[in-house]
């Protein structure tokens, strides 16, 4: 499909997700708990999508690779080293903020 809403309904239901190491692709499918094979665009301005990507692998949650070795990386991979992914803590970032800014 070109675009739609939503991925949820499509990672519940994903035994293994490809994506590319866009932010919100990431968080969305490890939140889901699903395994992710990140494929980075070496062609994107300052290949940032690496930054996370790499990060997120020595983290131990994804594994990545890019186009020319996808391939290779879907048959010698090993989805049972990843680790799950740590809930988000958002009152963690609201306490900072507000005693960033004074309301403590």
């Amino acid at each position: 499909f070109r675009f739609k809403e939503s991925l949820a309904e499509e990672l519940r239901s994903a035994d293994l997700v490809i994506s590319h190491a866009g932010a919100g692709s990431c968080l969305e499918t490890l939140e889901e708990g699903k395994p992710l094979l990140v494929v980075i665009n070496e062609e994107l301005m300052n290949n940032h999508q690496l930054e996370l990507a790499k990060q997120l692998h020595r983290d131990g949650h994804v594994l990545y690779c890019n186009c020319s070795t996808l391939v290779e990386t879907l048959q010698s991979m090993d989805l049972s080293t990843l680790k799950p992914f740590p809930p988000g803590q958002p009152e963690k970032f609201a306490l900072f903020l507000d005693k960033v800014v004074g309301f403590e």
